[in-house]
C-alpha cells in the first residue's frame, strides 16, 4: 500500500483568510506588498487595516507591489529543504503579476530539487474567493487526498468560487481604470453603487448598478442565492469581506442568515494589497455556485 507524501500549502497574503485560520492550518503566505506616503509594507512593517483604511480617508492614496521573487525562492526552499511539497494556491492571474513571479519560482526551486514537487493553482479570484479555495484545499487534504488529487479536484471546480462586491467610494474604483472618471462623478451625485464580479477569466467586471448602499448590500445577498443552484445549502460556507466596515458586514451576515440559517459564515477584514483598489466601505460575499 503506497503512502501519499505530505504536502504543505501556500498563498499570498491578498487571499484575505483569518489569521487564526492560517495558523492553525499551517498556510504558508507569501506577501504581496503597498506602499503609503514612501514607506513599503507587506512583511515585517505592516499597520493594522484600522490604520490602513483610516489613511486613505484622510486622503493617502497607496501603490500595490506584487509579490517578491526572492521571498517566493526562500519560501519554497524552506519547505523543499524538509522534503515537503507544495500546493500553492495564487492570486488572479489577471489582476496581478504574482502569479506569473510564482510560476517562475516554482520551476527554479523544483530544478534544483528534483525530488520535490510544486504546483501552482492560478485561482482565477481574490479575497476569500481565493481564500475559499484554499479552505477546500485544507479540507481535502485532512481527507487524505494527494497533492495531485487536491490540485485536480481544485482545477476542475474553481470557477465554482465565486465573488461578488459593491464599493462605497467610485473615485477608488477609476484610480485603478476600473471606471471612467464621468462614471465616478455621475455615480457618485446620483448615489450609484455598482455590482462588480470576479469573471472566468478572473477579471474584474461590472455586473449592474443600484441606487443606494444598503439595497446595493441586499442586492449581494439576493445573487448569491440566485446564484448557488446545485450549491445551494442551509449549511453552505459563506465569507464576507470589508473594508473596514464592520457594521455593513454584520448587516450582510445577518441576511445571509435568515436565509441559510446553519451557514458557516467567515467574516474579515480586506487586507490592504486589496483594499488599496476597492477603499474604505467596499464589501463582498464570496460562496460557491453553479457559475460565476
Amino acid at each position: 500500500m503506497s503512502v501519499k507524501k505530505r504536502f504543505v500549502i501556500t498563498t499570498e497574503s491578498n487571499s484575505d483568510l483569518p489569521a487564526a485560520y492560517l495558523k492553525e492550518n499551517e498556510i504558508g503566505i507569501i506577501p504581496h506588498y503597498y506602499d503609503m506616503d514612501g514607506i513599503t509594507y507587506g512583511e515585517d512593517k505592516l499597520l493594522t487595516d484600522k490604520e490602513f483604511y483610516d489613511r486613505m480617508r484622510k486622503g493617502v492614496m497607496p501603490t500595490t507591489m506584487a509579490s517578491n521573487p526572492e521571498v517566493i525562492r526562500e519560501t519554497f526552499i524552506s519547505y523543499a529543504k524538509q522534503g515537503l511539497d507544495i500546493l500553492h494556491i495564487s492570486f488572479s492571474s489577471e489582476l496581478s503579476g504574482g502569479y506569473s513571479n510564482v510560476a517562475v519560482g516554482a520551476k527554479e526551486v523544483c530544478e534544483e530539487y528534483p525530488d520535490i514537487k510544486i504546483i501552482v493553482i492560478d485561482t482565477l479570484n481574490a479575497s476569500l474567493g481565493e481564500g475559499m479555495v484554499i479552505m477546500k484545499a485544507v479540507e481535502l487534504r485532512a481527507q487524505g487526498r494527494s497533492i495531485e488529487q487536491t490540485a485536480d479536484w481544485l482545477n476542475n471546480n474553481k470557477l465554482h468560487f465565486c465573488v461578488q462586491f459593491t464599493v462605497d467610494d467610485l473615485f477608488h474604483l477609476h484610480r485603478g481604470g476600473r471606471v471612467s472618471k464621468t462614471t465616478a462623478i455621475v455615480g457618485s451625485m446620483i448615489n450609484v453603487k455598482p455590482i462588480l464580479y470576479i469573471n472566468n477569466q478572473g477579471a474584474l467586471v461590472a455586473l449592474m448598478n443600484v441606487r443606494g448602499r444598503k439595497k446595493s448590500l441586499i442586492t449581494l445577498v439576493d445573487n448569491m442565492l440566485a446564484g448557488m443552484g446545485q450549491y445551494y445549502s442551509k449549511d453552505a460556507t459563506v465569507c464576507i469581506v470589508h473594508g473596514d466596515v464592520p457594521g455593513d458586514a454584520q448587516f450582510v451576515a445577518d441576511l445571509v442568515r435568515e436565509k441559510l440559517p446553519d451557514a458557516n459564515i467567515v467574516v474579515n477584514t480586506i487586507g490592504p494589497s486589496i483594499g488599496a483598489h476597492s477603499g474604505p466601505g467596499a464589501l463582498g460575499i464570496c460562496y460557491m455556485g453553479d457559475h460565476r
